[in-house]
């Protein structure tokens, strides 16, 4: 059944309207936490009760024990491992902490689906969660897996078959943030439009929305990204920063870390934008969820993935009518 709106309502705040403690997730690890910080700002700044959580791709085997609330969750604050350069988490902390909001930042390590359900299922029962934004920045996570590219889908995938299986919560939602910077990854653009049209007539859509400099939540995401790339100047986030471009309206190959040196971006008005979906529905369509179920390592994820992709016909890449 489709849910009947005024225009002038958004749906993905309307699912969320009646949700007091709202987790919001990034799937792909790295930096997708901060994809979502304006979604969890926005919350914050409507009297919500927030809690952030990320993939991590840092170094949490040497934080010390009272940082683990779980098995395979750690609760990251501001002063947690000092001494790591590349912790994005504890940089997001860091930000929360100076601007005066709650500075955990919670961070599973890159395990299989059956251990992150087991943690996200932690987490949740922890704070009473009762609503879950899972982030992407990119677009892989709408990937259904007979595109001709997938991107890099093991983290995204895995993240939302652990919370499709997780039930007990009255929303699951999925947002994806960054269209066109998964390019360089082979992901074909036209396809992901092609999925977001087949998830739209299954009621799975939940329709799309900019984020503005000119609001609050989108002048501190701003901020935020700047203070990241200040202090992760070898690694900087490329997906984070070029949604900063974009939000600040720059156009075309803009530039802001030699790690894009050797390729050319397309920085474009259409990478601030926030694409919403229900995250059962989401799940419903990929072809291989049921493959990566019982997985416990992200290792066996790859490989149940390329088995599937040995496996099944692609569809041909399309290029945009010129």
């Amino acid at each position: 059944m489709i849910l009947v709106l005024s225009l002038h309502t958004n749906p993905l705040f309307t699912r969320l309207a009646d949700a007091e403690r709202i987790l919001v997730a990034g799937a792909g690890g790295g930096f997708d936490v901060y994809s979502g910080l304006p979604l969890a700002l926005s919350l914050l700044h409507q009297g919500k009760e927030v809690h952030l959580a990320n993939l991590s791709f840092s170094a949490l085997a040497g934080l010390p024990p009272d940082h683990w609330v779980a098995d395979d969750l750690a609760a990251v604050r501001f002063d947690s491992a000092v001494h790591q350069r590349y912790f994005p988490e504890r940089t997001l902390a860091q930000w929360l902490h100076r601007h005066g909001y709650p500075a955990t930042v919670y961070a599973f390590p890159q395990i299989g689906v059956r251990p992150l359900r087991a943690a996200y299922r932690a987490l949740v029962e922890l704070h009473d969660i009762d609503a879950v934004v899972l982030v992407d920045g990119g677009t892989d996570i709408l990937l259904r897996g007979d595109e001709a590219g997938l991107g890099t889908p093991e983290e995204d995938l895995t993240s939302v078959a652990a919370l499709a299986g997780l039930d007990g919560i009255p929303d699951r939602l999925v947002v994806s943030v960054g269209f066109g910077v998964d390019a360089h990854h082979g992901v074909n653009h036209v396809q992901v439009l092609e999925n977001i049209a087949a998830l739209e007539r299954d009621g799975a859509y939940l329709g799309a929305f900019s984020i503005p400099r000119a609001t609050r939540e989108g002048a501190m995401y701003l901020d935020a990204v700047a203070h990241a790339q200040h202090h992760t100047p070898e690694h900087p986030s490329i997906v984070n920063g070029s949604i900063a471009a974009a939000v600040r309206g720059s156009f075309g190959d803009a530039r802001f870390t030699d790690r894009t040196r050797d390729s050319e971006l397309f920085v474009n008005p259409l990478m601030s934008l926030y694409f919403a979906f229900d995250l059962p529905g989401l799940a419903a369509r990929c072809l291989y969820l049921d493959r990566i179920e019982d997985t416990h390592l992200m290792r066996q994820v790859h490989s149940r993935i390329a088995e599937f992709r040995e496996s099944t016909v692609t569809r041909p890449p399309r290029r945009f009518p010129h």
